[in-house]
């Protein structure tokens, strides 16, 4: 008995030490390599976020960021900066080919940054989508962007043989400003007529560029003396694919159709349900990835709520087409234009005129998609198919039974009352001292009191006439 309990001692021993060698343990990696080589915007900013995350999990030593971009948008340059800049983590730029406007601006927050032959850094103005200048507004705050991360790695004080001092900048914050405006002169380097951009031995020359390199490989064994390492290189995840293909302009015109779509034939045959969930199911995987890379706000969603509501109201409660109404569509078309843009907090500062085209364009289009789907399957709708058990078929022939109307209410044509709720165009009427649903006939507005007519009797409803009108 004694053996027996001894050897099961010893067998959960054995599988308590087994289940925490097989425990989950953060991958060590000596260095993280992350590559932007992509336009800067809400992915990129998203993909180096994660990637830092995944660089602190894995205690890496340093981030080598891998740059080949042509720049982007400057707010989210300005959060990639802004994230190196604060980084426990040192960053090794390596700019292989183009580290051209926000991503020069990326690089020049690194730590080091090495260039492969041929590379280049700079040409950081702030342009539109079509190449022009912006105003100098813009280009004033990226001047100052640029200068202070240049100043960030910091000085040194030399003293002169007359016993003055000077600061020697790291990385010299005039170089910096020079990508950005044409007017700025670097002695022996550039002059006032063109914006600057070193090429991969001028950036050594002047202290841009650390050394020339011709892989990652070769910035840590070569430059940086590490002779056993490891290289753990963050890959997009399915879910940034997701984000990054749902943000797309086609896709998202395809979403809009979707919402409208769903939404008008979910009016037209109510209790149905599907067209109302697939309006859903769009409005959610439109707005998600917008929300979550930062484009969208809660209050642009909201917005977009309210428009839904304002037109329920219009439509279910407030019969007409009003004030409600019209606040309805401008909310919902703005909420889902406002998710596009790279507005904060209703600032349009970084917001350009091509960027509000491209949204409008995308919605319009979205709009006229919703409409030719609406006309193609209302003619489809009762055939043979996918949409025949969506319709009714049976028909209510007078021969099998069926009246459309009432005799007794077919009898109210012509008789004369008076309303007794203020019609919109729909509200009640009182003939002979009995009460009745009622709709006015050319839908306008009718006060309480007002002498009717009825003129016309139809699906058991009454429609009426002012007394005076039929007169007239």
């Amino acid at each position: 008995m004694k053996k027996i309990l001894l050897i099961l001692c010893a067998w959960i021993a054995c599988w308590s030490v087994g289940l925490g060698a097989g425990a989950a343990v953060p991958e060590k990696a000596d260095f993280y390599r992350i590559d932007i080589d992509k336009e800067i915007g809400p992915t990129t900013w998203r993909y180096l976020q994660n990637g830092h995350a995944e660089a602190l999990r894995t205690s890496a030593k340093a981030v080598i960021l891998r740059l080949n971009t042509y720049g982007g948008t400057v707010v989210h340059a300005d959060s990639m900066r802004t994230l190196i800049l604060n980084s426990p983590l040192p960053f090794y730029a390596f700019i292989d080919n183009n580290a051209a406007s926000a991503g020069a601006l990326i690089a020049i927050a690194c730590d080091s940054i090495y260039m492969r032959e041929g590379a280049s850094i700079g040409a950081a103005t702030v342009v539109d989508p079509t190449g022009a200048a912006m105003p100098d507004k813009y280009q004033s705050y990226m001047r100052a962007t640029i200068r202070a991360t240049a100043e960030s790695h910091g000085c040194d004080t030399l003293r002169e043989a007359d016993g003055s001092t000077r600061l020697q900048w790291h990385r010299d914050p005039l170089i910096a400003e020079a990508m950005v405006d044409e007017r700025i002169v670097v002695p022996g380097l550039c002059d006032s007529t063109k914006v600057l951009t070193l090429t991969a031995r001028e950036a050594l020359q002047w202290g841009y560029c650390e050394a020339i390199v011709g892989s990652v490989d070769d910035i840590i064994a070569s430059r940086l003396g590490c002779t056993s390492y490891t290289v753990e290189q963050y890959e997009s995840t399915f879910y940034d694919n997701l984000v990054g293909f749902l943000q797309n302009p086609v896709v998202q015109g395809i979403l809009i159709i979707l919402i409208l779509g769903g939404i008008y034939f979910e009016m037209q045959t109510p209790g149905v349900g599907l067209p109302l969930a697939v309006a859903i199911v769009a409005a959610v995987l439109y707005f998600a990835p917008l929300y979550l890379v930062g484009l969208a706000a809660s209050w642009e969603i909201l917005v977009f709520l309210l428009g839904i509501i304002l037109l329920a109201l219009e439509l279910f409660v407030i019969p007409g087409f009003g004030i409600a109404g019209i606040l309805g569509l401008v909310c919902f078309f703005g909420g889902l234009l406002l998710a596009l843009l790279n507005n904060a907090d209703f600032d349009f500062f970084w917001v350009s005129t091509d960027s509000i085209t491209d949204g409008l364009l995308v919605i319009l289009g979205g709009l006229l998609g919703a409409v030719l789907l609406s006309l193609y399957l209302m003619r489809r709708i009762g055939r043979r198919g996918l949409f025949y058990r969506v319709a009714l078929h049976v028909e209510q022939n007078i021969e099998d039974g069926y009246v459309a109307v009432s005799g007794r209410l077919a009898a109210m044509v012509g008789r004369e009352g008076r309303a007794v709720t203020v019609m919109r165009p729909s509200g009640k009427v009182r003939i002979d001292g009995e009460d009745y649903d009622a709709i006015s006939y050319h839908n306008t507005y009718l006060d309480e009191g007002t002498p009717i007519k009825v003129v016309k009797v139809e699906n058991m409803q009454l429609y009426v006439v002012p007394q005076n009108l039929e007169e007239k």
